[in-house]
């Protein structure tokens, strides 16, 4: 079978049926079969996309599926917000994208913007693929959808804010497996070929055996978004979703899951405990809602080795964002630089790489995605790993409010839920700010780990 033929059916045969013509010929156990696995019909072999979350993060990602080679349409937007819905339109459709037969590859009506809560629902049945880039809070709920619809995934990291959230992406992420739908999380450093390259010789022994390790994202902070008058409680803790542990899971787990990823591709497991400390030095106003603004935390690996991680926000100080790992041959930093290095303890270079002419990985994790669908091959299945990265991201902060020790299986086994009991602009989250507008803080050796 030709490429072609192969991505003409594959394309025919993969997501939801929405009528029987195609499943009429066949034995009802055969209909049963392949329509468990997710099928669709999708006219002119155009890849359909549905953006799930359109603030900054979203629309890029959008602009990166339109910019791979294959014949992709953004066919619907969802958000919770109309603005944000209103902003990745302008966004998208200013460029004046334009499929192979003059078409525009940005195809989006009135009655396909779909606004509030459940937005999400609205939007994934009209597309082959859905693009999640909401706060990671609502990750959990958006992939269980998406892969219920038969939907292949691209999705942001992180991929929850607490345990039952990872429980329930690892539960869909086996029946994404099942179904055989591609799934690929926006850890980009998984996709640069740097890191590739460099991981893959580190896996085949070039450093020895990896002994020790630092991972850091030590920057200065994030955006704020004003209180406005008459905003309900909700709408102010959305529009101000990274202080918020339940939509963000603080600063370690959104931003820092990179770094620690990282950590587990070159350990290729994951720590069995962790300890730390951490809080609010820096930032300590109202507006920085209940997350620290540091945290140090040691990871340790069945193997004994210790990773030491650090990430904080602290404006006007030194700042690093990248990974160190030492092995008994050798060491290696700076993987994302444009030239890098596995480096012998003699000071000669065991390896080196030159990265003048990648690509942006940001870029690849799309290109490679998309190609995959295109030809009709199952090759990503990126969610079990990474729900265990933002598990292991999730397990630092548990250690950091408590001061405890934490344990892989009790942290993975935490009942604690961080997500509102209701969604409704009028209902409350469970964080409140207390009369002078302060929201409570983790204090270690008060506040429960697991």
């Amino acid at each position: 079978m030709t490429n072609e033929s192969n991505r003409r059916d594959f394309l025919k045969t993969s997501g939801l049926l929405t009528g029987s013509a195609l499943l009429g010929g066949l034995p009802f156990g055969a209909q049963a079969e392949m329509a468990g696995y997710g099928y669709h019909t999708s006219a002119n072999d155009t890849i359909k996309v549905a953006l799930i979350g359109c603030g900054g993060r979203g629309t890029g990602a959008a602009q990166q599926a339109l910019s791979t080679k294959q014949n992709v349409k953004i066919v619907a937007l969802a958000d919770a917000f109309r603005d944000r819905v209103d902003d990745a339109y302008k966004a998208l459709t200013e460029r004046g994208a334009k499929a192979a037969d003059g078409t525009p590859k940005v195809d989006i009506p009135e009655d396909r913007k779909f606004v509030g809560f459940d937005a999400y629902k609205q939007a994934i049945p009209l597309a082959d693929v859905v693009i999640l880039a909401t706060p990671p809070g609502f990750r959990p709920s958006h992939f269980e959808e998406a892969v219920r619809q038969g939907k292949h995934v691209f999705m942001e990291k992180p991929v929850a804010t607490d345990a039952p959230g990872i429980r329930r992406v690892l539960a869909a992420a086996e029946e994404a497996k099942r179904k055989k739908l591609n799934v690929v999380v926006g850890l980009q450093r998984r996709y640069q070929p740097s890191y590739r390259e460099m991981i893959k010789r580190i896996h085949d022994g070039a450093l020895g055996d990896i002994v020790g390790g630092q991972v850091y994202w030590i920057s200065g902070g994030v955006w704020h978004k004003p209180r406005k008058p008459n905003q309900t409680e909700m709408e102010y803790q959305m529009r101000n979703w990274y202080y918020f542990n339940w939509l963000c899971g603080d600063h370690i787990n959104e931003q820092h899951v990179h770094n620690i990823d990282v950590a587990n591709w070159v350990k290729n497991s994951y720590p069995v405990s962790c300890q730390g400390t951490g809080g609010r030095q820096v930032r300590t106003s109202k507006e920085d809602g209940e997350i620290f603004d540091h945290h140090i935390v040691d990871f340790v690996y069945a193997d004994g080795t210790t990773i030491n991680s650090q990430c904080r926000h602290y404006e006007g100080t030194f700042s690093r964002v990248d990974e160190m790992f030492l092995g008994t041959k050798g060491k290696v930093e700076g993987m994302e630089k444009r030239t890098s290095a596995l480096m012998g303890y003699n000071g000669q270079p065991i390896h080196t790489y030159d990265a003048k002419a990648d690509g942006n990985p940001y870029q690849i994790e799309h290109d490679e995605l998309f190609a995959a669908i295109a030809k009709g091959d199952y090759k990503f299945a990126d969610a079990e790993r990474v729900a265990k990265s933002t598990m292991t991201a999730i397990m630092g902060r548990m250690a950091t409010y408590s001061g405890k020790v934490v344990k892989w299986d009790e942290a993975l086994n935490s009942q604690i839920d961080l997500f509102p009991t209701t969604l409704a602009w009028d209902a409350m989250p469970k964080s409140l700010p207390d009369k002078d507008g302060f929201y409570p803080i983790a204090v270690p050796g008060k506040t429960i780990a697991v």
